[in-house]
Formats: structure tokens, C-alpha cells, sequence
């Protein structure tokens, strides 16, 4: 790999450097060696090969954060480990993304029944008093051309209401019945999500596994005093640690930062140790 740090050139496995963050390093390795900035630091840039998905767990040691079993399946995954439940997984997964229910908005349609119905009862009731009046005047023997027009527009206006109401009523038959949809499909989703974990889980357990030993082996070799039973879950120990062996075991190409580690005495050491490309800051 090759390091710029200003003016500065570095070359080879097992570089140090002094005056840069971490964070600038770890970002320049991540974005594929273009230029850090660290407000008054000097530009950082990084020729190296792209990380790999262990990167995600162990670009910084020690890390901020260790998820040990993620690290150890994204580990025994680039070791070219495989587990049983994968093709489940990939299936469950598939499914759910087709899962995505449908919006309605039930309550708006039946607003719209709602102001439907109450438009029509009031053209009806209007209708009604017009026949009454009509009737009276004819009664009468009195001119009824204007209360005929009027009936002709208010029975218009009804027949156009029914029909709002009925496509309404439509539309709130369809809307509850996406809805019911909707909840069937939330239901399955769920059911789905939680099929989902359990098989993440499972496949994790199936890699950690099939690493376990060599965890264990490389536990030995880096600093610290963590310790490790027979079988993934019986680990003791602090997650710095945790990150130190599982740099080790993985096939890293790209560098992994060292930073603040207690029982690395300089980058040389550091890379021999994690039989992997080093960046020390120090």
C-alpha cells in the first residue's frame, strides 16, 4: 500500500504515522483512497486494496463497537464459508421485500360516505318540500313555473348525489378491503421478519462456528487475556480482544488502523501480529 500524508510518501506493509487521526485514515481507506480532510490536518491518501466486509467490524482497532458473532460470520464468509441456511434465508428475505402493504386511508372514504349521505338526505328532504309547494300552488291555481324549476334542479342535484354515494360506498367497500389486506400482509411480515432473525441467527452461529477454532488459536497470539470455550458463546473477555483475533484469522488485504492497542510495540510488530497490512497511528 502506499500512504500520502501531505508531502509525505509511505510504502509498504507496516506503515506508522504521527499527526493524523484515525478517522481521517479509516475514511481515505474506505472511500477507495481519495482525500480525507481533518479541518487543520494535513490530506490524507491511501493507495490500497478496496476493504472487504470484515473492514466493517475491525477498519479500527479497537473499535468503537464489536458485534463479535457478526465479525466472526463476516469473517468465515470471506474465508469462503457457507451455512445450511442460507438458501432459507435468501427466500425469506425475498419474500418479505415483496411485503410491502398497501397504503389506504380508510378513515378519509368513509368521510366521504359520510358527506355523501348527508348531501343526499338534505336534496332529498329539499325535493320533498319542493312537491309540497308545487302541490299547494296547483292547489291554488297559481303560477307554479318557478317552484318547477327549481324541483327539476333539486332533483338534478339528488340524482348526482346518489351517485356520489353510491361510488362512495365503493370506494370505502374497496379501501376496507385493502385495508384487511393490508393487516393480513402486516401479519405475514411479521412473521416474516421474525423468520428472517432466526435464520440470520442461525447462519451466524453455522460461520462463527466454522471459525471457531481458529478464533481460539488467534486469541492466544494477540494481546490480552480473553479466553474462549468449545463452542461460539463461551467467549470471556473484552471486545477489543475479540476484534484483535478476529484481524488476524480473516484474509484482510486492505490495511486495518491501529490505534491506542496496549501490546503493540510499533506498526512492524502490529502487522506481524495480525498477519495483515497496518496503518499504527502513533
Amino acid at each position: 500500500m502506499r500512504v500520502i500524508v501531505g508531502s509525505r510518501t509511505h510504502k509498504g506493509r507496516a506503515i506508522a504515522l504521527a499527526d493524523v487521526s484515525a478517522g481521517a485514515v479509516v475514511r481515505a481507506i474506505r472511500e477507495g483512497g481519495v482525500d480525507a480532510d481533518e479541518g487543520s490536518k494535513p490530506l490524507v491518501r491511501i493507495d490500497c486494496p478496496s476493504p472487504g466486509t470484515v473492514h466493517d467490524h475491525v477498519a479500527r482497532l479497537p473499535p468503537p463497537t464489536f458485534d463479535r458473532r457478526a465479525a466472526l460470520a463476516a469473517a468465515a464468509r470471506e474465508l469462503g464459508h457457507t451455512s445450511s441456511a442460507w438458501s432459507e434465508l435468501d427466500a425469506a428475505r425475498a419474500d418479505l421485500a415483496e411485503l410491502s402493504p398497501p397504503s389506504v386511508d380508510v378513515d378519509a372514504a368513509r368521510r366521504r360516505v359520510a358527506e355523501a349521505g348527508a348531501t343526499e338526505e338534505r336534496l332529498r328532504e329539499r325535493v320533498a318540500e319542493l312537491r309540497g309547494r308545487l302541490r299547494a300552488r296547483r292547489e291554488m291555481g297559481a303560477d307554479t313555473t318557478a317552484v318547477e324549476a327549481q324541483l327539476d334542479e333539486a332533483v338534478t342535484e339528488l340524482s348526482e348525489a346518489e351517485t356520489e354515494r353510491i361510488a362512495a360506498e365503493q370506494a370505502l367497500d374497496r379501501a376496507e378491503s385493502l385495508a384487511r389486506e393490508a393487516r393480513d400482509r402486516r401479519e405475514r411480515r411479521l412473521t416474516l421478519e421474525d423468520r428472517v432473525a432466526n435464520l440470520e441467527r442461525e447462519v451466524r452461529h453455522d460461520l462463527a462456528t466454522a471459525v471457531w477454532d481458529r478464533f481460539r488459536e488467534a486469541l492466544r497470539a494477540v494481546p490480552g487475556t480473553a479466553t474462549a470455550g468449545a463452542t461460539p458463546g463461551t467467549y470471556d473477555g473484552d471486545p477489543e480482544t475479540a476484534a484483535l483475533a478476529v484481524a488476524r484469522l480473516a484474509p484482510l488485504d486492505a490495511p486495518v488502523v491501529v490505534d491506542g492497542v496496549d501490546g503493540f510495540d510499533g506498526a512492524a510488530a502490529a502487522a506481524s501480529t495480525l498477519s495483515a497490512p497496518v496503518i499504527y497511528i502513533g
